[in-house]
């Protein structure tokens, strides 16, 4: 007797955090499950060179998907930092209301500025965004920082140490989704 072949299907995976859905190939939805989806933004904001990574949830042949991270590409980065200037990384976890975070700032200063400047300027940024993300959960993060709405307020308050030329998140990562065991 033949084996049947399976055939694989299209399913419809809504991405509501960039209003946008997207098709995947798959032999059932169950088979979505765990999935990444990778998608790059640098058209939809305005040439600033964002890739964003979602996690497929299957519940009951329902596909949804959680944010996991964003990133700034590193060729906008090199483009950002131009001759005369310093710029301040940083990368530390912390916990918001619901999964733990990895957060990356990238900081440019408009001028080059001592080693005592940069280390203030990354205390600072550190202490807001710890303080910043505590009460939030993370889909409204990764909205905000879409929106520009973590970046802007950050860059007021950072100004009073040094004016930043730019003030970035470089990576949103996250490290532990709710309801998932510590590995």
């Amino acid at each position: 007797m033949a084996i049947q072949k399976k055939k694989k299907r299209f399913f419809e995976v809504e991405l509501p955090l960039i209003r946008r859905s997207t098709q995947l190939q798959a032999f059932s939805p169950q088979e979505l499950d765990g999935r990444f989806i990778k998608y790059d933004l640098t058209r939809t904001m305005k040439g600033k060179s964002l890739m964003i990574t979602f996690k497929i949830k299957v519940k009951d042949d329902e596909a949804t998907v959680l944010p996991k991270e964003v990133k700034i590409m590193p060729y906008f980065l090199r483009r950002v930092v131009r001759k005369g200037t310093d710029y301040v990384e940083d990368s530390f976890s912390t916990n918001c209301k619901d999964a733990r975070l990895r957060i990356k700032p990238f900081l440019v200063t408009r001028r080059r500025v001592s080693r005592r400047v940069r280390k203030a300027l990354r205390n600072k940024a550190r202490e807001e965004l710890i303080n910043y993300v505590k009460d939030k959960d993370f889909e409204t993060l990764f909205d905000e920082l879409l929106k520009n709405k973590i970046q802007k307020p950050l860059s007021q308050k950072l100004k009073k140490i040094y004016p930043l030329s730019t003030c970035e998140l470089r990576v949103l990562k996250v490290e532990k989704f709710p309801g998932q065991e510590e590995e």
